[in-house]
């Protein structure tokens, strides 16, 4: 039997001899002809040729042809055929079997080859194994050329035309646009954290009679800073023993005692320069310093050469004043509106929506907590932050125009006179009150309304807000709409025909809801579950309630829907119901407007807000509202039934610009928020632009006439009527943002 193995594995050497005889070098491998013969796979390297789809190999070879060309080294490295373990001519496992074959024939299991049954090649090196050797190793070199051209292929060179070629397969992101160097991205300043309008209104209360009394302290030493000013110009009593230089000191006295009483603001001023953000009250505490150091500078030197100007003690104090005086109101203010916003269990609240009506921002009321009120109305006010890019350049001038008129001309003497006389006027006595007294008047105009604006915020978004959305309940609140008369048909129940129309009243979300619940609940009843829902556009709901096809709408959607109505029916506002095509109920109303709609919608509309009808009651529309209540409808948008029902649903995601509170329902609450809103905004960046106008020109001002040494011309008295003058539009502001 072994003789016969073993013949038989001679037969089949002498048949691969014969086969590779006369054969292309290129044409097969040894692991071909391995595979084809019995030997199986086993584990043995894949060499890919050129033509022929081969499977990529794992592991890229370790070691890359020295030569371009293709001249392979001396394989002496690799194992010869002889030589390999009997695993590489096994043949493949036992569970990679995978039934008969084609032929449907059966193999053999296969079993572990006994050593000695295998037949091992010669130990010297035969015809045979070379020429295979050098055809395994010459398709080893190929397949590594092969590599390295795929490698080639990504190279930076083929990159780059690769971008230069349009219609490329893959689309690259466009670069990122690069930041010159000196424009520095905006630091964001995290929210202030959003505390309950209770304690707001507890810490803003806080300190506010202390600095009244100070501001009124203030205003008292004033007085008589402006009598030593207006003593050489008007026939004043003069006291006895009353000197030039008893003046002078008096004045530093005063100027000491107001920039005391008036120590905390001015802190805060020196604060904000430190922290980079310099306001108007930066200064204003740097006017007073400079202006107290010139009058201990005078009064030092009088003596010597004589009292020749007074110090600027009265502008000074007055915007100490000024400063304390806005602070308080803004402080006011802000108590105010967090008790009006804390005053409702249940507020509602007033956002601005971008694009929600014919791409333009609309305001829009919901029904839920005030969140975000808090952290808004700690904000800083526009006044700040205009005042935060434009003061720090004012006061930059200060400095450079008092060093060239004093140190520039060798006049060191002008130095502390230039300092004090260039930020006196620049520090506007209206930009400290102009935000905080025009906050104050809006805020008490809206708490007497049942609003309370969120801060600045609420005012910057109002540039944007063109539409307002109205639904049933601002029109027609809550005890404006009663009940007349009910008429059943037919022989239907009641109860019956009053809950189907409860239920529809509910499903629909018309503002009719409350009406009719409190109906059922008087008849007994209960509300059913209905249906298939349908808004229909002529004014009416269907639905399925129990089976029965219900309908809730007007007398012309009744007649749309070709249900038989009464013959002579004279009813202006009524409900009809009919179940199953037949009439079933009659539900006449009566609507009384509230005097204060009419006034409201014309607020709105003069302010060039236009209102949006998003109502849910069939009943509700704009004939209806022009004809009996002489509303301008037709300055109105009334959108289609299933866009109104999507404007109003009240549990569709709403925006976080939030604009007001309010403590009660109806209209005038809403129309003065928005206005109010929009008014303050108005009012509050222009009066920053003429507090910016001003403030240069004072700034000029008095840096030309200090360089020609012209302190008669620029006199104490002459820069406390400039500073006024520029005072007098900011006060008619703040008056006139909450006359509406």
């Amino acid at each position: 039997m072994t003789d016969n193995k073993n013949s038989k594995g001679n037969t089949e050497l002498i048949n691969i001899k014969d086969l590779i005889r006369g054969a292309e070098p290129a044409d097969y491998d040894l692991e071909e002809i391995l595979t084809e013969f019995g030997g199986g796979d086993g584990g043995g390297k894949i060499v890919p040729f050129p033509g022929v789809k081969q499977p990529v190999p794992e592991e890229e070879p370790e070691d890359e042809p020295e030569d371009a060309a293709g001249d392979s080294p001396e394989p002496a490295s690799e194992p010869s055929a002889p030589d390999a373990p009997p695993e590489s001519i096994a043949q493949a496992p036992a569970e990679e079997y995978d039934g008969p074959d084609e032929d449907g024939e059966d193999e053999e299991d296969p079993e572990t080859p006994d050593p000695d049954k295998i037949i091992d090649f010669p130990e010297e090196e035969s015809v045979l194994s070379s020429l295979v050797k050098s055809l395994s190793q010459k398709a080893d070199d190929y397949a590594e050329h092969m590599f390295e051209e795929s490698e080639r292929e990504n190279s930076e060179e083929v990159q780059r035309l690769e971008r230069l070629i349009p219609g490329t397969d893959e689309e690259e992101e466009p670069p990122e646009p690069r930041r010159p160097l000196w424009r520095r991205e905006p630091r964001v300043e995290p929210p202030p954290p959003d505390l309950p309008p209770q304690e707001l209104a507890r810490r803003y209360n806080r300190g506010l009679k202390g600095m009244r009394v100070r501001s009124l302290l203030v205003l008292a030493l004033f007085v008589p800073a402006c009598y030593f000013i207006l003593l050489p110009r008007v026939p004043l009593p003069v006291l006895p023993g009353m000197d030039d230089a008893l003046t002078l000191l008096v004045s530093t006295v005063l100027m000491a005692c107001g920039i005391l009483l008036g120590s905390d603001m001015l802190f805060v001023g020196l604060v904000r320069l430190c922290r980079g953000r310099v306001g108007m009250d930066t200064l204003c505490a740097f006017a007073g310093l400079f202006t107290l150091l010139d009058g201990i500078f005078l009064t030092m030197a009088a003596p010597e050469v004589g009292v020749v100007r007074l110090p600027y003690t009265a502008p000074c104090l007055l915007g100490i004043f000024y400063l304390l005086h806005g602070s308080y109101h803004k402080r006011c203010g802000m108590r105010l509106a967090c008790r009006t916003a804390a005053a409702s269990a249940e507020p509602e609240i007033v956002t601005l929506e971008p694009e929600m009506w014919n791409g333009r921002d609309a305001y829009c009321k919901w029904t839920g907590d005030a969140q975000g009120f808090g952290s808004q109305m700690q904000m800083d006010d526009g006044v700040q932050g205009v005042f935060r890019v434009y003061c720090p350049l004012l006061l930059l001038g200060c400095l450079l125009f008092s060093l060239l008129v004093s140190l520039g001309m060798e006049r060191p003497d002008r130095l502390f006179w230039a300092l004090s006389a260039t930020c006196t006027a620049s520090a506007a006595l209206g930009g400290a009150v102009l935000y905080g007294r025009t906050f104050h008047k809006v805020a008490r105009r809206l708490s007497n309304s049942g609003a309370a604006l969120a801060g600045w915020p609420a005012c910057a978004a109002s540039r944007r807000g063109g539409r307002v959305l109205i639904c049933d309940k601002d029109l027609f609140p809550t005890g404006t709409v009663v009940l007349n008369g009910v008429k059943i048909f037919g022989d239907l129940p009641t109860e019956r025909v009053i809950a189907y129309t409860a239920t529809l009243m509910r499903a629909s979300g018309s503002g009719l809801e409350k009406l009719f619940h409190d109906l059922l609940r008087a008849q007994g009843g209960l509300m059913r579950n209905a249906s298939d829902v349908i808004a229909h556009e002529g004014g009416g709901v269907s639905a399925t309630i129990r089976g029965d096809q219900v309908l809730v709408g007007s007398a012309s959607f009744m007649k749309l829907m070709e249900v038989a109505l009464p013959s002579g029916l004279h009813v202006k506002n009524a409900v009809f119901c009919a179940i199953e095509g037949e009439l079933a109920g009659i539900f006449a109303l009566n609507y009384s407007l509230p005097d204060a709609v009419f006034p409201a919608m014309t607020l709105l509309l003069q302010e060039r807000i236009g209102p949006v009808l998003a109502t849910r009651d069939f009943n509700l529309i704009p004939s209806m509202l022009q004809q009996r209540f002489r509303l301008a409808a037709d300055r109105m948008d009334f959108p289609p039934v299933e866009r109104r029902w999507e404007l109003s649903d009240p549990d569709q995601p709403h925006g976080n610009k939030l604009v007001a509170v309010l403590c009660r329902e109806g209209m005038t609450p809403l129309s003065e928020a928005v206005v109010g809103a929009k008014r303050l905004r108005w009012a509050t960046r222009l009066g920053a632009v003429i507090m910016c106008i001003g403030s240069t020109v004072g700034l000029l001002l008095a840096y030309y006439l200090t360089s020609l040494d012209a302190a008669t011309s620029l006199s104490p008295l002459n820069l406390l009527i400039y500073l006024l003058l520029w005072l007098a539009p900011i006060w008619f502001l703040s008056g006139w943002a909450h006359r509406f």
